[in-house]
């Protein structure tokens, strides 16, 4: 029997018990590579389904054939009760799907309004309706709590905010079922409270959320159900009020994991990174730097804990070469590097994990075994006079591979951009630990991986610091920073206004420093 088209498929006089979308079976294979092995998913009207699963399960792979980005070996995708096929996301949409990808897909000088019905324009005679498409945006921004600003240039908003607009984009062509890919891995604490309200919002309303995700925690926050994918396989779905974290992670990698980062007691050395009375400004030349005093010695990881837009973006990009300050002073072991090149601070033992692994991590054309050599590919033994040791190269690509849990759908000479977000991050972090230098800037280190990943990340960054390299570590992520971190430095516009001991940091007290609130 012919599966039914997405024209032939009716949003009326559907049985309200029959699920909103089913995954049958779904077998997907890249050459010998099987990415998904049988998988089965059910997600009913009103429901939030979360998604779990490590780097490279499979959980993206799933999700890019239900919109219709890529087509299953085998298995059947129902919709309403009613199989389709999905030959494009244009069917996908028709049949009420949308997906808001880890990476945004806006046009950055473009307003708000212009990308949400970018393709989709109302008009008025042959003129574009512009002012239509801006009542009709606000409309639903209002009805759901996203609080959008319809004539904010994308280029001017934060990521929380061009999220929302995904998320408008989708609802604007008629999406009764959202799928969130990785929606919080670079939202700030408050951005992820607010968009967890946004998805109860939308299932109230009775539409149906699947959400990708490695956080527990946020899944217990906002999942009603949870389906775990293991190495391509289906493992289960469980009632997440049911389980805890540690249930979930265990389910997830297959083994129990702890979250518990040991750190065994040491002094800290002499003073590698110095900042004194940094000034700088931000995208729009407004001060955003105000004076602010910096140490890391050696043997020490510091953590910045700040909400987002108090400086932690200008004062990473100042350090690691890519913007400059307007006066003050930052050094290495007495090297001044303000105001250099990202190869100077190299050169001098400056080895950073940026904030943006697609745009200033990775060359995403390059190849896994290429990016991991970016800063040192000149020298021994990746090259002997000037020419590239492509078997030196290989080996090394090899080891990073396996010493890091680096899952390649393939070889390490496959290109950068076909690894899943957790999987470049990983490269990155094999990249800049074994660089080795004297200090380690680490932003959102941990962005976009699983707990076991997670697990091994802090483990390589707490080993750094044994070795008597000096960190600085800045997270989103409270708890990260306050396993991590010997000394947590938190910022306020502009300024470190409280320097506190690691082991005495409490989190609502911070919270509160963090929001300008409290004093020490």
């Amino acid at each position: 029997m012919r599966a039914k088209g997405v024209d032939d498929l009716s949003k009326e006089h559907i049985d309200m018990n029959v699920p909103v979308i089913e995954m049958r079976n779904i077998v997907k294979k890249f050459g010998n590579f099987v990415a998904n092995d049988g998988i089965n998913l059910t997600v009913h009207k009103g429901e939030i389904h979360a998604i779990l699963g490590e780097n490279g399960a499979g959980k993206s792979t799933l999700m890019n054939q239900l919109y219709g980005l890529l087509k299953p070996t085998s298995g059947d995708i129902l919709v309403r009760g009613q199989k389709i096929v999905m030959n494009s996301p244009r069917d996908a949409i028709n049949a009420g799907i949308g997906m808001v990808h880890q990476h945004f897909m806006l046009v950055q000088p473009f307003t708000v309004t212009e990308n949400i019905i970018l393709g989709n324009e109302p008009v008025r005679g042959i003129k574009l309706d512009i002012q239509k498409a801006r009542q009709n945006v606000m409309e639903i921004s209002q009805r759901y709590g996203l609080s959008i600003d319809p004539d904010a240039k994308i280029e001017d908003i934060s990521v929380g905010m061009q999220q929302r607009v995904e998320i408008l984009k989708a609802l604007y062509r008629g999406a009764e079922i959202l799928i969130l890919d990785e929606p919080t891995s670079s939202l700030t604490p408050q951005e992820i409270v607010e968009l967890i309200e946004i998805m109860h919002n939308l299932t109230a309303d009775g539409k149906s959320i699947i959400l990708i995700t490695h956080k527990l925690k946020e899944i217990k926050e906002a999942a009603d159900f949870c389906s775990i994918i293991r190495a391509g396989k289906y493992i289960d779905t469980v009632d997440v009020d049911q389980v805890d974290e540690n249930d979930l992670a265990s389910l997830m990698v297959g083994r129990k994991v702890t979250f518990k980062v040991d750190k065994p007691e040491q002094a800290p050395g002499e003073v590698v990174l110095n900042v004194h009375d940094l000034h700088g400004l931000d995208y729009r030349g407004v001060e955003i730097l105000k004076g602010l005093d910096l140490q890391v010695r050696a043997g020490e990881i510091v953590g910045i804990a700040g909400i987002d837009g108090n400086g932690q973006t200008e004062l990473v990009e100042i350090l690691t070469g890519l913007r400059k300050a307007t006066s003050g002073e930052a050094t290495i072991k007495g090297v001044s590097i303000l105001n250099k090149s990202p190869a100077f601070g190299f050169r001098h033992g400056v080895s950073s994990i940026p904030a943006d692994r697609q745009k200033h991590g990775l060359v995403l054309e390059f190849s896994i075994e290429d990016n991991l050599i970016l800063q040192n590919y000149e020298e021994a033994p990746y090259a002997r006079r000037k020419i590239l040791q492509r078997d030196e190269i290989g080996t090394h690509a090899t080891s990073s591979i396996q010493n890091f849990d680096i899952r390649p759908s393939g070889s390490e000479k496959r290109a950068a951009r076909t690894l899943s977000g957790g999987n470049q991050q990983k490269v990155i972090i094999a990249r800049e630990v074994q660089n080795d230098k004297d200090l380690l800037i680490a932003v959102n280190p941990t962005r976009g991986l699983d707990v076991g990943a997670i697990e091994y990340v802090h483990q390589y960054i707490v080993q750094q610091r044994n070795k008597g390299k000096a960190v600085l570590l800045v997270s989103f992520e409270l708890d990260e920073i306050m396993s991590l971190s010997d000394v947590i430095d938190v910022i306020f516009d502009g300024k470190i206004v409280s320097s506190i001991p690691g082991g005495e940091a409490d989190e609502n007290y911070l919270g509160l420093m963090m929001a300008g609130g409290a004093k020490e």
